[in-house]
């Protein structure tokens, strides 16, 4: 339990408005939530 709780300081300090997160950090969040992050030209965009 001590392990996830400095994880979660750690995620913390990292996404905060004064963190700075390494993209790894983000992509694992991402993960974490079942998610992912995908590019696409903008003339794909909606809209455009």
């Amino acid at each position: 339990m001590e392990h996830r709780a400095c994880a979660r300081e750690s995620l913390y300090r990292s996404l905060s408005a004064s963190g700075n997160p390494e993209f790894a950090t983000v992509l694992k969040v991402l993960k974490a939530f079942g998610l992912r992050l995908e590019a696409t030209p903008e003339s794909e965009r909606e809209g455009a």
